[in-house]
């Protein structure tokens, strides 16, 4: 059975930071890519960021690029996500999510992710 864990989540003041945790059971998180994806109130889940299975590659959402970094810890089973200069519209509960194996769908595409996290909220005042 997999699990994912969010944590980190918080309320914090427009342009501080915030870094989120991701922790997965199960014996192969080293095998799969995993995506951040967030939710605002009344606004559709949309993607934020994606890292493959070793790293070597991620992809962002334009609204975060430059400002979030998606990066992962093989050794320990976790994605992190450290978000900089954050705004009061990155407020959303954030999760992440373990990608399909063995699909070359894209990695901003919900239908692509089958375990997912409960998800942790990110508050930003102005």
């Amino acid at each position: 059975q997999v699990q994912l864990e969010e944590s980190g989540g918080g309320l914090v003041q427009a342009g501080g930071s915030l870094r989120l945790s991701c922790a997965v059971s199960g014996r192969t998180f080293s095998s799969y890519a995993m995506g951040w994806f967030r939710q605002a109130p009344r606004k559709e889940r949309e993607f934020v960021a994606f890292i493959t299975w070793n790293g070597g590659s991620t992809a962002y959402a334009d609204s975060v690029k430059g400002r979030f970094t998606i990066s992962r810890d093989n050794a320990k089973s976790t994605v992190y996500l450290q978000m900089n200069s954050l705004k009061p519209e990155d407020t959303a509960v954030y999760y992440c999510a373990r990608k399909r194996a063995l699909t070359s769908g894209s990695a901003t595409v919900l239908y692509e992710y089958d375990y997912w996290g409960q998800g942790t909220q990110v508050t930003v005042s102005s």
